[in-house]
This record gives C-alpha cells, sequence and structure tokens, in this order.
C-alpha cells in the first residue's frame, strides 16, 4: 500500500476521533443537533477510511453508505447493530441538518456516545487488521 493511501487512512481516522470529541464538545454545551451531526461524522469518516482501505470507491456519503452495507455488513464482517446505528445516524444527521422545526433530545443524544464510541473502536480494528 502506498504512503499516500496510509496517510490518508490515518487521516481518515483521525478525522473520526476529531469529530467524536467535537461532539462531545457540544454535547455538553447542549447543542443537540450539531452534536448528531457530528456523531455521524466521526462514524462517516471512520467508515470511509475502511472502504479505502480495501480500496472501495465510493463518492457521496449514500455511496458509503451502500458500500459499507454490501461489503462489510452482508458478509458479517461488522454487525447488523453497528450498520443500523450508522443507518440511522445518517437518517438523523440529515434530519437535525436539514428538517424544519426538528430538534433532538438530550436523552436520544447522550444514548449514542457509547455505542459510537464501540463503532468506531470495531472498525479501527478492522482497518488496522
Amino acid at each position: 500500500m502506498s504512503d499516500y493511501k496510509n496517510d490518508y487512512i490515518n487521516y481518515r481516522v483521525n478525522k473520526s476521533k476529531e469529530a467524536l470529541a467535537d461532539a462531545l464538545l457540544l454535547i455538553a454545551d447542549e447543542r443537540w443537533n450539531a452534536s448528531i451531526n457530528r456523531l455521524y461524522y466521526s462514524c462517516f469518516y471512520i467508515v470511509s477510511a475502511l472502504l479505502l482501505k480495501h480500496n472501495i470507491d465510493a463518492k457521496t456519503h449514500n455511496g458509503i453508505k451502500n458500500q459499507f452495507n454490501l461489503k462489510f455488513i452482508k458478509h458479517g464482517i461488522v454487525s447488523t447493530n453497528q450498520g443500523r446505528l450508522y443507518a440511522d445516524l445518517f437518517d438523523s444527521r440529515q434530519k437535525g441538518d436539514y428538517g424544519d422545526l426538528y430538534d433532538f433530545e438530550e436523552d436520544a443524544v447522550k444514548s449514542l456516545i457509547d455505542p459510537v464510541k464501540e463503532f468506531i473502536s470495531e472498525i479501527e480494528k478492522i482497518i488496522a487488521g
């Protein structure tokens, strides 16, 4: 694997962790919609790193979600629960960013912190493997 590819994978992994840290700051500030956005992006970046590691090309958010499902969820490499979390965050981010008069509630957002941390950890292990 080229150094450039490895650097880019590492960049995406680091962006994932940075987005999670941003989400935690936003949660502490009770900015629920913005924190959903950052929780989604923390998963998006790690999934995009995973796809890159395996030479899977996808150009859009929806394409990345679809390729993740086809190549990793369908084949049992990643659990269906993890796949559902990613899909739910994808939908929630759309609602929070583009839905008028839609606000997430504290409990719903806070309940995602540990599952997102587990998601990132699981995907990072697959990338390293």
